[in-house]
C-alpha cells in the first residue's frame, strides 16, 4: 500500500514547479496524449523527475505530467501511463492517482485505447465505461491498508460516477458524437487475448478489453474521487475479424479518433 510520506514528497516536488492547484485529473491512454497539448500556460514535468514515479516504455506514452488550464478549469494530466504488464507493481502503477488527489483534485477522468468485444461496436468508436470486470487475478488494494488514504473495504457498486456518466452522455448527444456504453474488462497483457478468451469475456458481459484503467479506478474510488472512464475502441478483439492484432493499429485508430475524443473531454471539463 502507498506510503503517506512518499505521496507528500511527490506532491511537494510538483508544487515546487507550479502554483496552480488542479481541480480535475486526467489519465491519457495510448495515442490519446495529444489532449494534454491543449492545456494553456502548461507546466510539463517528466515522470522520471518526480519522486517515486515510474516510466512507461510503451509506444504512445510520453511520460509527462502536464499541469495547466483547459476551458477555464485547472487540470493535471498524465500524458501516458505505465502498466502492470511492464513489470511494475500495482502500487507503482497507481501511485500517480494518489498524488493527483493529494494535489487537490476530487474528480478523475481515465481514458484508454482498447479492443471491442461487443460485435455491435466499431473501431474508432468511443465507449463510456459503465462498469468493469477484473480478470487480472490481482487488485491494487491487496496488502496492509493505509487508513489515511481510504477504508479497508471500499464499496465498488458505482466505480464510474453516474452523474459524470450522464453528463458525458448528454454532451455526446448534443454534439452528435457516437458514444457507446459498456463494461470494460481488465486483462493483464502484454499478450493480446485469444479468441477463446474473448468469447469467455463476451459471455461474462464484457464489451471491451484492455490492459489498464481498472487499477487506477479502484485506487481513485478508495481515495474518494469521482471517476469518469472513456475508452477509444481501436480494434475488434481477437477472433472477431480474420486478422492479427497489432499495437500499431491501436495507435493509428486512436489518432484518427482524436478530434471527437478531444471535443468530448473538453466539453465535459467545461461543464463539470
Amino acid at each position: 500500500m502507498h506510503q503517506t510520506h512518499q505521496i507528500k514528497e511527490a506532491r511537494e516536488f510538483i508544487q515546487s514547479k507550479t502554483d496552480l492547484v488542479p481541480e480535475i485529473g486526467i489519465i491519457l491512454g495510448s495515442g490519446l496524449g495529444g489532449l494534454a497539448d491543449e492545456l494553456e500556460d502548461a507546466v510539463i514535468i517528466p515522470y522520471e523527475e518526480i519522486p517515486y514515479f515510474s516510466k512507461s516504455a510503451a509506444v504512445g506514452h510520453a511520460n509527462q505530467l502536464v499541469i495547466g488550464t483547459l476551458n477555464g478549469k485547472r487540470i493535471v494530466a498524465m500524458k501516458g501511463r505505465y502498466h502492470y504488464y511492464e513489470g511494475y507493481s500495482l502500487d507503482e502503477v497507481t501511485f500517480p492517482v494518489r498524488v493527483i488527489q493529494a494535489l487537490g483534485t476530487d474528480k478523475l477522468i481515465i481514458t484508454n485505447a482498447c479492443g471491442a468485444v461487443n460485435k455491435e461496436f466499431n473501431p474508432g468508436d468511443l465507449m463510456l465505461i459503465t462498469d468493469h470486470i477484473n480478470l487480472a487475478g490481482t487488485n491494487p488494494l491487496i496488502g496492509p491498508n493505509n487508513d489515511d488514504l481510504g477504508t479497508r473495504f471500499p464499496d465498488s457498486s458505482e466505480v464510474y460516477n453516474r452523474e459524470l456518466r450522464n453528463l458525458a452522455k448528454n454532451i455526446a448527444e448534443e454534439n452528435n458524437i457516437n458514444l457507446q456504453e459498456g463494461v470494460y474488462t481488465w486483462w493483464s497483457g502484454p499478450a493480446y487475448e485469444t479468441p477463446a478468451e474473448i468469447r469467455m469475456i463476451r459471455v461474462l458481459g464484457g464489451d471491451a478489453v484492455g490492459m489498464s484503467t481498472v487499477p487506477e479506478a479502484l485506487i481513485a474510488v478508495h481515495g474518494g474521487l469521482k471517476v469518469l472512464g472513456i475508452s477509444c475502441l481501436t480494434n475488434m478483439a481477437s477472433g472477431i475479424l480474420d486478422q492479427p492484432l497489432s499495437h500499431d493499429e491501436v495507435i493509428d485508430v486512436a489518432a484518427q479518433s482524436r478530434s471527437k475524443f478531444v471535443q468530448l473531454i473538453k466539453e465535459v471539463i467545461h461543464q463539470i
